[in-house]
């Protein structure tokens, strides 16, 4: 399906790009109109298209450019329903990617700019206005963003820009401020609102930012259409300036700077030269004319530099003092209470500061004068300024100036490093300036580690060892003396050193203001936080990965590894600063994290938490294995494998906690990773703990490219898998540790350390845990390893372990789970919780279910997970609504006693149309809604039989016996959860009591899910009449068996406790078409004829059966019970029905992917495929556990497309359970867009050398050639795999030294080692390569289940006349030597042939009769049946392993084919 999305602009702006397959590709201009433009802007729900944009106006894409033409109408909802075809533009480039602007959700008016005004929003195809009543900067700055308009300057509200008219849409909208629209934002409820139009709010936005420096400083960018501009230095003057600080709400201007000050801009340069006068309120409204400077490069753009819309005034340095804010043009103050670090963050990162050093209230800096702008001002440190911070409402506050709040930021920073480690550089005016080497000294190190609240200094590094930095080298030599609070504070000379250069920038290590103690390396241990001189301990209270992270990254220690508690590293002592952190991950100190106050805590130092980080980390494969990349600076790089031994994997494993190497792998074994290769050789010594102690030098392999990227795996590796069950995510579970697969004992396994299994492997939630190997006993050794998983990490690699003490550790104790990709579900719109409709999780998203997939029995398993009951009722959408989103079309096959729905098998995935419309509801009996109308019960009978009674007019009613009882009693039988009708009748009148309780009238179709939707029903009084009496099966009472599929095969039907067959006499179309509905099977294809899927065993139940064709129920049928020697098994009863399925590859176990449905063999379509469901295919068709998919031409240029959009998940375990388009609906291309699927692991069997085709020496085929296999451990077992894989009988013996002579080619298989119950040989463990220290060849001998040699009848029918031919079958002769004595051979034969034709002659002379009779009955038409692939159910019945055996063919099969063909 075809998804889109705009790039480069705003949210209905933009690139266009559609998602086809995996991959975003940009469209050409050429090939793309208004009807096109429509339909984009009508699926991203932004009305109306504006303006179609060419010629790459929001930037040239990447990746492809699509190679299909968009025809839409204009009239279709989305995309994907638009006609395509070949574009003929096979020059396109991304020079020509098409842009988009459509109208929005969201507009801006009367502001004389699309960037500023009243505020509307469309909703329901009408615009209306947003309430002011808490409109704030957030809100104001989703609008901007949404418009790409820039950043807000203001929120306005009381009608600023005059009233609007029309709805209120929005009231107390509240937004975070990184919604992507404003319709995402909280507020009332459309419509809802305690406001008039005086209050409409209005948003001011800037066509101008500052790029590079603060919010207030920067390089200008403009905005122009969609784009944004630099400006060259030589077309902005001293009024430009003005305009652009004025509109960014930062007062005056301080300085204009040239020649790319704040860096090099990037796209293009603005052609206009500025003309503005100084007086004007915003850039767009500035004169402008085109620039005579032609010649103008990214190296004129220009810089400025404004006062700002906050200061620091009073602390003796722009980055300290007294914090005060703009505010209309007046200066303020802002109230210390709740002033916290994450507000003083805001602000030094607004004024280009660097990080906050202390935050401070009580007027440290002096009090301030006139109005106290904020107060309670509450930072989540994200902001880019403090405006956008939450407080109280402008100039109101319970404060005055003796509790001004004030900041001390840092005028120094270290980069390349950490936070306390890095290239030292120094603010100067608006610039960042490098220091030399030779300028810096001890005490200047203890000045800025202090600035920056990171302790002593560690070290003084020179020759650029954190990287040489850009810009300029600062000119001055601090001399600071060491006891200065800030380096500003610091004096200094002129630099003698002149050429100083970035070759000589100084480097520092500090002790930071956090760090790893007790395990002897600073990237792991104890956390310990420095506050007020003294070094403390953080409780281990939630203590998580996120809050890892930020201490990894804090001290440019990699990533985190591991996050620890309960004083792994050793108990701490002394304070415990922080406990309940709770950091986002993003942040860039622990301090920043919100956390309890210091004192507040509920902790001892038995819970300590602590860290492991790792300046290295492996990717691609687990957490102990996968390509090797290395941390430098702030960068990852990969390590060319020429560069890389076993001391370098030793140390790699050792930080990481993984043991031991095991392997290394070069050429990119765990794939080519991104970004540059180290350039970097390391010569680890093998005894380091952590590679960056490792020494270097450069490396001479200046070629090394991604293809060369090494890959390591450690003994610490593991990884879990599933095997043995029905799907990818059941089965017995193995680890994978060192070089092997061990199972686990269940008695150490639980349920935490299931939910780390299932969250591994990619399928969702364990749903049940089973010991005894009930997945079958393991090979090899039992894991002697105990997991000890919390259950919320992400692999087992990161579950504690300890050995285990049980010491009996035997395979029949191997543990077992299933998991679900079913995670939730939920009854909702409903009156209450157990009552709603049904949306169920699958993994991360929600759906809902079709209602034509949903039964009672799943409903009732539902309504117990919920703890809701039992179930009363499924409904349709009519009762609670329709919902949105996915529609989960699973067929679940409940038997109603599961505890969970996961527990319930899914059978298939229902592919009817389906709609919202159709999504299906739940009453549980909890539910209040249980005394509602509609429900059904039977009385004086079974939990399946009885007299029907109703809820009807708030009181319980018998319902009588009218013309609608088979269609009432087919409903109830359903609402029951009781299957079919098996019979339905009168009862008795009823009782007195029940005299005046009693309903008539049900006008029901018999599809319906409830008696509720049937209409017309009336009360009556019952007086004598008589009353509805049903009988439903239980369970289906009928079944198809023989073709491995539900809707095809032999009909068998349950009477008296036993399966039984029925008797083809009399049996017609009419007959098979109520099999069929019955069974929701659709409709009857054929009869086939007799026995065509083998004769039954046991009773023959049912003969003479008469269907009209229209009843529910093979048991509403005339028909007669079966007498002995009436029928014999020959004469079984066969059925296929439309919803029989079967899939095939066209060239065995590669080719074109085909599905027979609907009685036809059609194509799958290959979009959305991938190669988890080219895999399923694969080991559905026993070929192999592996495949890939690829596009290819449909075999049959007029055979239908019978499937799109398939897309198997981990959990589905056949083709049938995957989600797919319904049947029939799909865009594909016949030409080059079905799907053909190649199984890679597929090594074809074949004997050669032996007598017949189940002996002989066994051959595999292997890449592109045939070869042997090597006797050695060559045994029964094994042979016993081949013979079942080969479809031949059991294995007679196990052949080796070469019994059927020596192969000629290669010997590919050695060391076959199978249990016997394998389904391939490449199950089997084995060595695949090939052998050539191997001269002795393994066969096999199997017995032969071909059938026995009978005469064959061919009838030809000409008029009502038939002609037989006998023929024998071709059989080897022996070799003779005179004809004598033959004689008696011969003349045995004629006698058998004779007595052969007697018998076939009164047998054909029966069944001509029972023909005769038929055709009288029949229509011309209903003699003309689809020729359904025999081949074909052969096939699949002996893949299912219910081929029949010798002894079950009659040796009729053929005689009743041909008489009925």
């Amino acid at each position: 399906m075809l998804e889109v999305r705009l790039v480069g602009g705003s949210r209905c702006s933009g690139r266009v790009e559609v998602l086809h397959g995996e991959t975003w590709s940009t469209v050409c201009d050429a090939g793309f109109d208004q009807q096109d433009a429509e339909v984009v802007c009508r699926e991203l729900g932004c009305g109306l298209p504006v303006e179609v944009l060419g010629g790459a106006a929001f930037g040239r894409g990447e990746s492809q450019v699509w190679s299909e033409e968009l025809q839409c109408r204009g009239l279709e909802s989305q995309i994907h329903s638009c006609p395509t075809s070949p574009s003929l533009k096979h020059n396109c480039s991304h020079d020509t990617d098409v842009g988009l602007v459509c109208a929005g959700s969201v507009r801006l008016v009367d502001g004389g700019s699309r960037c500023a005004g009243r505020v509307e929003v469309l909703h329901r195809g009408q615009w209306g206005t947003v309430c002011g009543d808490n409109w704030d900067m957030r809100d104001a700055a989703v609008v901007c963003r949404e418009l790409g308009c820039g950043e807000a300057v203001d929120a306005l509200s009381d009608g600023h820009f005059g009233p609007g008219s029309g709805p209120i849409w929005m009231d107390d909208v509240d937004c975070s401020g990184s919604e992507s629209t404003l319709k995402n934002c909280r507020s009332r409820g459309w419509g809802k609102h305690n406001c008039d139009h005086s209050k409409d709010v209005g948003v001011i936005c800037s066509g101008v930012r500052l790029v590079g420096g603060s919010r207030c400083s920067g390089r200008v960018e403009v905005l122009h259409g969609e784009s944004w501009y630099t400006v060259c230095d030589a077309d902005f003057d001293q009024q430009d300036a003005e305009v652009v600080c004025r509109e960014l709400g930062c007062g005056l201007p301080v300085e204009v700077l040239g020649g790319a000050a704040f860096g090099r801009g990037e796209g293009q340069v603005w052609s206009e030269e500025l003309q503005c006068r100084g007086n004007e309120s915003q850039i767009h409204s500035c004169p402008s004319s085109p620039s005579p400077k032609h010649n103008c490069s990214h190296d004129s753009d220009v810089g400025l530099v404004c006062a700002g819309s906050v200061r620091l005034v009073d602390g003796g340095s722009r980055c300290v003092g007294r914090v005060e804010v703009l505010h209309r043009g007046q200066w303020g103050t802002v109230c210390g209470d709740n002033w916290d670090m994450r507000d003083a963050a805001v602000v030094c990162r607004e004024l280009g500061c660097e990080g906050a050093v202390d935050v401070l209230s009580d007027a440290h800096f002096g009090p301030g004068s006139g109005p106290i702008w904020m107060d309670d001002v509450d930072c989540s440190g994200s902001e880019s300024t403090l405006k956008k911070c939450q407080s109280a409402l402008w100039g109101k506050h319970a404060c005055n100036h003796s509790n001004d709040a004030g900041v001390i930021c840092s005028g120094v920073r270290l980069v390349g490093g950490s936070h306390c480690s890095g290239r030292v550089e120094v603010l100067h005016g608006e610039t960042w300036y490098t220091v030399c080497d030779a300028d810096f000294d001890q005490q200047d190190a203890e000045v800025v580690c202090r600035e920056l609240g990171c302790g002593l200094p560690v070290e003084v590094l020179g020759g650029a060892a954190f990287g040489r930095g850009e810009g300029q080298v600062w000119s001055e030599e601090l001399q600071c003396r060491g006891n200065e609070s800030q380096i500003h504070s610091c004096p200094t000379s002129s630099s003698l050193k002149h050429n100083c250069t970035h070759d000589s920038d100084v480097g520092l290590v500090c002790a930071a203001r956090v760090r790893l103690v007790g395990s002897g390396n600073r990237c792991a241990g104890r956390v310990e936080v420095l506050h007020r001189g003294q070094w403390g301990t953080v409780c281990g209270d939630n203590w998580d990965m996120r809050d890892a992270a930020v201490v990894c990254r804090e001290l440019g220690c990699g990533e985190a590894v591991d996050a620890l508690t309960d004083t792994q590293f050793g108990p701490g002592s002394g304070t415990i600063w922080m406990d309940d952190v709770g950091c986002s991950g993003s942040e860039s100190t622990l301090k920043k994290c919100s956390s309890l106050e210091s004192h507040k805590h509920n902790c001892d130092h038995s819970k300590d938490a602590g860290v492991i980080c790792s300046e290295v980390r492996l990717v691609g494969g687990s957490h102990c294995s996968g390509r090797v990349e290395v941390l430098h600076g702030e960068t990852w790089y990969t390590v060319c494998d020429a560069d890389f031994d076993q001391q370098d994997a030793e140390v790699v494993c050792r930080e990481v906690g993984c043991g031991l190497p095991v392997e290394v792998l070069g050429g990119a074994a765990f794939g080519r990773g991104e970004g540059q290769v180290w350039s970097e050789e390391l010569q680890c010594r093998g005894n380091e703990s952590q590679i960056h102690s490792c020494p270097t030098s450069p490396s001479l392999k200046h070629n090394c490219s991604h293809d060369s990227d090494v890959g390591l795996v450690c003994a610490g590796h593991r990884k879990s898998r599933l095997t043995d069950g029905s799907h990818q995510c059941s089965g017995r579970v193995e680890v994978f540790h060192g070089e092997s697969w061990y199972t686990v004992c269940d008695a150490d396994f639980d349920q935490q350390d299931a939910e780390v299994v299932c969250r591994e492997l990619g399928c969702g939630l364990p749903v049940e845990v089973l010991g005894g190997a009930a997945f079958g006993r393991g090979e090899g050794q039992v894991w002697s390893e105990e997991l000890q998983c919390r259950g919320d990490e992400s692999e087992i690699s990161f579950c504690l372990k300890s050995p285990s003490f049980r010491l009996n550790h035997i395979n029949d104790s191997d543990v077992g789970i299933i998991c679900s990709g079913h995670t939730g579900a939920q009854l909702v719109n409903g009156s209450d919780s157990c009552s709603g409709r049904v949306e169920l999780q699958y993994l991360s998203e929600w759906g809902t279910v079709c209602d034509v997939s949903w039964d009672m029995r799943a409903a009732s398993v539902l309504c117990g997970q919920l703890k809701c009951g039992s179930a009363v009722a499924v409904v349709g959408s009519d009762w609670f609504g329709e919902g949105s989103g996915q529609i989960w079309a699973d067929v679940f096959d409940c038997q109603g006693n599961e505890t969970h729905l996961s527990q319930c098998p899914i059978s298939s995935w229902s592919r009817a149309a389906c709609f919202h419309q159709q999504d299906a509801g739940v009453i549980c009996s909890a539910s209040s809604l249980v005394l509602h109308e509609g429900r059904v019960r039977f009385s004086e009978g079974t939990e399946c039989e009885g007299e029907v009674e109703v809820y009807f007019q708030q009181d319980w009613r018998r319902v009588l016996l009218d013309s609608w009882s088979e269609s009432v009693a087919s409903v109830v039988c359903r609402q029951l959860g009781c299957g079919s009708v098996f019979s339905f009748s009168s009862s008795s009148p009823s009782s007195p009591e029940h005299r005046h309780m009693c309903v008539t009238g049900f006008n029901c179709s018999g599809s319906e899910a409830h008696l509720v939707n049937c209409s017309s029903a009336q009360a009556v009084n019952c007086s004598s009449r008589e009353q509805l009496y049903i009988t439903c099966s239980a369970h289906s009472s009928i079944r198809l068996v023989g073709s491995g599929g539900d809707c095809a095969g032999r009909l068998e039907v349950f009477h008296s406790g036993l399966w039984g067959t029925v008797c083809d006499d009399s049996w017609d179309i009419k007959d098979a078409q109520v099999v069929c509905r019955q069974l929701q099977c659709g409709v009857a294809l054929s009869v086939p004829v007799p026995a065509q899927f083998g004769p039954g065993t046991g009773p023959i139940w049912l003969n003479e059966v008469e269907c009209e064709g229209n009843e529910t129920s093979l048991w509403n049928c005339r028909f007669q019970m079966c007498g002995e020697d009436e029928c014999e098994h020959m004469e079984d009863v066969g059925v296929v029905c439309s919803e029989y399925k079967e899939i095939r590859l066209t060239e065995g176990c590669e080719g074109n992917l085909e599905v027979f449905y609907n009685g036809t063999w059609g194509n799958v379509c290959v979009k959305d495929m991938n190669e988890e469901t080219a895999s399923l295919i694969c080991q559905e068709l026993n070929c192999g556990r592996s495949g890939s998919e690829s596009q290819s031409k449909a075999r049959v240029g007029s055979a239908p497309n019978w499937l799109d959009n398939l897309k198997c998940r981990k959990h589905d375990s056949t083709l049938w359970q995957c989600p797919s388009s319904p049947w029939g609906q799909n865009t594909c291309d016949n030409s080059d867009e079905v799907a053909r699927i190649t199984c890679s692991d597929h090594l074809p069997l074949r004997l050669r050398g032996g007598d017949g085709s189940c002996s002989g020496r066994l051959e595999v085929y292997h890449n592109s050639e045939w070869g042997s296999i090597c006797d050695d451990q060559w045994d029964i077992w094994d042979a016993q795999v081949v013979c079942r894989q080969l479809g031949c009988g059991p294995a007679l013996s196990a052949d080796g030294s070469s019994v059927f002579g020596a192969g000629s080619g290669p010997v590919w298989m050695n060391r076959v080692k199978c249990r016997g119950n394998e389904i391939h040989l490449w199950d089997c463990p084995h060595s695949l390569k090939n052998h050539t220290d191997c001269s002795q060849h393994a066969g096999v001998t199997c017995a032969d289940v071909s059938a026995p040699t009978v005469p064959s009848v061919t009838t030809i029918t000409v008029g009502q006349t038939e002609k037989e031919a006998v023929t024998l079958s071709e059989t080897p002769s022996a070799a003779v030597t005179s004809v004598y004595p033959v004689s008696p051979l011969v003349l045995g034969v004629l006698l058998f042939l004779a007595l052969v034709l007697l018998v076939v002659l009164l047998y054909q002379n029966r069944r001509l009769r029972r023909v005769l009779s038929k055709r009288k009955r029949r229509t011309p038409a209903e003699a003309i049946y689809e020729e359904i692939d025999q081949r074909l159910i052969t096939k699949r019945m002996t893949q299912t392993g219910s081929a029949l055996s010798k002894t079950e063919h009659s040796g009729y099969e053929d005689v009743d084919e041909e008489l009925l063909s």
